[in-house]
């Protein structure tokens, strides 16, 4: 978790405009209301050049955020697309974080925002790892929250909303407060969900499952390419409901996400799980293979600058 970096530019509704530029009135309606969607991307450096991995697919999910909320957006996926690559060519980064966002803007108060107008923002700066410098290669201890999941017939998972993320931040806060890095929510059944930002993995014997949809869980497009890695690699992937016990007795457990990547879990509620293991070390490896420019077999996952 880092301090924005200040850039250059920033893209709004359609043209790129001067960072200290890119402000919003106070009385827009998603500060006070939560009526926004956005995405998180990362773009990296390798040897053939900068590329944003993913960035379609991210773009793509923004859109059908935006239409499952009733915010229809005037991008499409493919523009939206093109307009973050040019950002990070006027900002002139080799390797940047990427946070496109749509909300709801000035015009309107009260809980129905359809007289709102819609604004279109895509800004980028430098941004390392996201749960600490160590993390990737030690591993984090994480805490099960107190907060639940939000329910998937009050805010569903299906949409990356910014509304979403005052639970994540509640259980970010508590975990940290009690001494760990990063939380773990389960949902109000008692299944395991996801990290306040991040998909979780668990190995135990040989074999890697991971929440279902059906859980509350992001459908997290890290998540959708481990799964596809894992697979290739020859591993059993299985998408099933968990508890918390199949956390403390796994062999190996693991977050995804863009800001996270694949970052290793040594704890959970105090009770060691160990260093990384090597299945998680394997995928790492391919992962980072694969956003670097350095597996072929995904260049379709890539999005060149």
């Amino acid at each position: 978790m880092a301090d924005i970096q200040e850039g250059k530019y920033i893209w709004k509704n359609g043209e790129l405009i001067a960072w200290a530029d890119a402000t919003t009135h106070v009385l827009s309606h998603a500060l006070h209301y939560g009526t926004a969607v956005f995405e998180g991307v990362r773009c990296y450096e390798s040897e053939n050049g900068s590329a944003a991995f993913r960035l379609t697919d991210h773009m793509k999910r923004m859109v059908r955020s935006a239409e499952m909320v009733l915010m229809p957006l005037s991008y499409t996926a493919e523009e939206l697309t093109e307009a973050a690559l040019a950002t990070i060519r006027a900002n002139e980064l080799k390797s940047c974080y990427i946070r496109p966002i749509a909300y709801r803007g000035y015009g309107a108060v009260g809980v129905n925002p359809r007289t709102a107008p819609i604004d279109v923002v895509i800004a980028v700066w430098p941004w390392d790892a996201y749960l600490g410098s160590t993390a990737l290669e030690q591993g984090i201890a994480v805490g099960i929250s107190s907060w639940r999941q939000r329910s998937a017939n009050a805010i569903p998972g299906a949409v990356k909303s910014s509304a979403s993320y005052l639970n994540s931040g509640l259980a970010n806060m508590e975990a940290q407060d009690h001494g760990y890095v990063e939380a773990i929510l389960l949902n109000e059944a008692g299944h395991v969900a996801e990290g306040p930002g991040e998909n979780i993995f668990v190995i135990r014997d040989g074999v890697i499952s991971t929440p279902s949809m059906s859980d509350g869980c992001l459908e997290g497009l890290t998540r959708n390419s481990v799964i596809q890695i894992a697979r290739d690699l020859g591993y059993q992937v299985q998408e099933r409901s968990l508890v918390r016990t199949d956390l403390y007795v796994a062999d190996e457990v693991f977050f995804t996400g863009t800001a996270a990547e694949i970052t290793p879990i040594r704890s959970v509620d105090n009770r060691e799980i160990g260093e990384p293991g090597p299945i998680t070390k394997k995928l790492q490896a391919k992962y980072f293979d694969a956003v670097c420019d350095r597996a072929p077999e995904y260049d379709g996952w890539l999005d060149r600058v």
